[in-house]
Order: C-alpha cells, then structure tokens, then sequence
C-alpha cells in the first residue's frame, strides 16, 4: 500500500467542523501544486477510548492506522479548534501517546480556528512549541482563522486565503527534495506503539 505524500489532520471532535474544512483546503491546494497523493483525517475517528489510553495500544486499531498514516506521511497539515486560548485536551492527548522521535524532521503545515481574533496567538504560543518538542520542520507561516471566515461550508476569507495560500508554498523545498526517494508502506519498517504508560512518567 503506497504511503500518502501528504496527511491532513483535525483536531476537533465535531463533525462537520470548520477546522476540517480549512484542513481539507490546505491540502486541496498542496495536492493541486505538488500532484501528489493525499488524506485527510480527524480526531473524531478515534472513538471514545482515546481518552483513556495510556499508549497507542489503548486506542482502537482504526486509530492506529491514522497514527501510521501521520508518522509515515512526507508532509503534515495539522489544525485544531481553539476553545479558552488553547488546543483541546484530547487533540494534546493524542501526541502525547506518540514516540517523541515519530515527527522529526516533518514538514508541517499549523492552523486553528476560533471564536474571534483574541486566539489568534494560538498558532505560536500552543501548536509551535507543541511540534517543536518533536523536532518537526514547522511553516514559517501560521494559518489562523475566525468562524467568521467560513460561510456554507467553504473558507471565504480573502485574507486567510492569501496566508494559506502562502504557507503551502513554504512546502515546496520539503517535498521537492523528500520525493527524490519515494517509498510504500512495503519498504518501511512498521510503526512500533510507543508504549510509555501515561501515569508513570511523573
């Protein structure tokens, strides 16, 4: 099974979401820049058991398949809901439960949407420090949009769009110098859970 050049992600529960819509643009327009293969994801596919999990065997194999799909992907578009000037709990949670080495050196693309522009910080001051632990490549540009942004479903922010469209273009070098050796899910060695137990790191 071939691996997708391009995993998006999204944090939040709710579906339809307009967090999964600005994921599925952004990676709309990286599909239609790079031609390459895509999926797209979202938090609400784990199920109710990922707020128990203690590590990635706690969660149900569904879930691991998107856990693989992220790790394996060449490039990452990852936004979230912001609710009280943060990300969610179980959107944290979940990167909790991977292998702090699965992420480095990736590629990746941040976004969230809020209520209002007092959230507009949570791109730099959550997410950033978040993927930076993990050693990921994060987009110099950050994508942060309003509610008021979105209308019927479709992202309409002319200035939104201008940045989205901004940060895809920051993917280029990544992907253009990572698909000089492209591989399948054949090649590579299977994820290994990272089986840390939550309740005993402190």
């Amino acid at each position: 099974m071939s691996a997708p050049v391009i995993v998006g992600f999204s944090g939040s529960f709710s579906t339809p979401s307009n967090t999964r819509v600005l994921v599925e643009e952004a990676v709309k327009r990286t599909v239609a820049r790079f031609k390459r293969s895509s999926e797209t994801y979202d938090l609400s596919q784990f199920g109710s058991d990922l707020g128990s999990a203690r590590n990635l065997l706690g969660i149900s194999a569904p879930g691991r398949h998107i856990v693989e799909r992220i790790t394996h992907a060449k490039a990452l578009v990852i936004a979230c809901p912001v609710y009280k000037g943060s990300y969610p709990g179980l959107f944290k949670h979940l990167f909790d439960l991977l292998d702090p080495n699965c992420l480095v050196g990736k590629p990746i693309l941040l976004a969230a949407v809020g209520s209002g522009e007092k959230h507009a910080l949570v791109v730099e001051h959550h997410l950033r420090p978040l993927f930076g632990f993990f050693e990921a490549q994060t987009l110099a540009t950050g994508v942060y949009a309003c509610t008021t942004d979105f209308a019927e479903g479709k992202l309409v922010s002319s200035a939104v769009n201008e940045r989205l469209d901004r940060a895809v273009g920051q993917l280029a070098p990544y992907l253009e110098r990572s698909l000089q050796h492209e591989f399948t899910f054949d090649n590579v060695t299977p994820l290994r859970p990272y089986q840390e137990n939550l309740s005993a790191v402190f």
